[in-house]
């Protein structure tokens, strides 16, 4: 059997940015991947979703995204140029290769897959959270008659034409869903807290520069001296043009469902057709709870390397595994730092 010295789980974004440092060592990789293209997460996503950076700060390690005709690319945009970034480096890949257990070896990890099993020492978990989509609890949601889907099911809102649509979530997610859907259906916007929107000139790439001054103890302001939080909500072209029809207006949860919509705290209610939720992912790591490792669905890590098996690392889940890991901006800082971890292990 031939064992890797390191296999990679999962080939989107986290994944390829990890190969390209593994790459640039020489070591014998193989990434894992379950999806038959390249892509990702970014596969699953909405028709119309727009990155809330322009293209040079919505870039991989090593090759900038080529520029467009749009300042923000769209989502076909960024799949194209994970094509050509994975063309461009050649990473050693095998699609269409799900990976159903991982199991600890004298010698490392042995990885059982729908296709066979895999060997190596030393391991990398980047399996994002796309495939586990967070749904809130609700007394008496499963009496709800109408529709009822996860913006990960979410293509586009033809299907909602004419309908009442109740949007739930504050992120960039739930402001843009909200913003074409509103074009032909009544929605109504809930939120756990008042949205915030950052000033229609502060973008992404302020966000992600000022979460790391912040990081670093620095004072946490964008340069315009706006505080911003990663979950500000960015000014795209769409969610300005909804605030200009006056729909971005949000109300507070409300306390549960009942046939036909949902009950409000002051005991109203309000008829839906359909609810789409915008409430974000969990991470995805059903394929490690053989290893016995996971608790409160996270896994302990010192910065990426995991503290109970340290020959395993954990990239792109979030802040948990290295700071903003889960975006496209951060991930290449935690994979470098992930693979000189695994060099050092290697060569000890």
């Amino acid at each position: 059997m031939k064992i890797h010295e390191t296999l990679v789980i999962g080939g989107g974004q986290a994944g390829l940015s990890v190969a390209y440092f593994l790459r640039r060592y020489k070591i014998d990789y193989l990434i894992l991947d379950d999806q038959d293209k390249t892509g990702g997460s970014w596969l699953q996503t909405w028709d119309s979703l727009k990155l809330f950076s322009p293209t040079q700060f919505s870039s991989l390690s090593g090759w900038t995204m080529p520029k467009g005709n749009e300042e923000y690319p769209s989502k076909m945009d960024f799949i194209s140029y994970m094509e050509q970034y994975q063309a461009r480096y050649k990473f050693n890949i095998e699609r269409q290769t799900k990976v159903l257990e991982v199991h600890k070896m004298d010698f490392g990890f042995k990885i059982k897959t729908k296709t066979g099993y895999y060997y190596c020492k030393t391991l990398v978990s980047a399996t994002g959270t796309a495939q586990n989509p967070f749904i809130p609890k609700y007394t008496n949601k499963e009496q709800f008659s109408g529709t009822m889907l996860h913006s990960s099911n979410y293509k586009n809102p033809d299907t909602f034409k004419n309908k009442s649509v109740l949007i739930v979530g504050g992120g960039n997610s739930g402001a843009q869903i909200l913003a074409e859907v509103s074009k032909v259906a009544n929605t109504q916007w809930v939120t756990m807290t008042e949205p915030s929107f950052l000033p229609d000139d502060i973008d992404g790439r302020y966000l992600f520069n000022d979460a790391t001054d912040k990081f670093y103890g620095k004072l946490g302001k964008t340069k315009a001296g706006t505080k911003t939080s990663l979950s500000d909500i960015v000014m795209v072209q769409s969610v300005k043009e909804a605030r200009n029809r006056g729909v971005l207006h949000a109300k507070r949860p409300f306390k549960a469902f009942y046939k036909h919509g949902v009950i409000w705290e002051d005991d109203t209610k309000t008829k839906f057709d359909a609810v789409i939720w915008c409430t974000g992912f969990k991470a995805n790591l059903k394929h490690l709870q053989t290893l016995d490792i996971i608790e409160n669905n996270k896994v302990e890590t010192s910065y990426t390397q995991c503290k109970k098996l340290p020959n395993l690392w954990l990239v792109g889940y979030g802040s948990w595994t290295g700071f903003a890991s889960a975006t496209i901006y951060g991930v290449g800082k935690t994979a470098r730092h992930t693979v000189n971890s695994i060099v050092s292990l290697l060569r000890t």
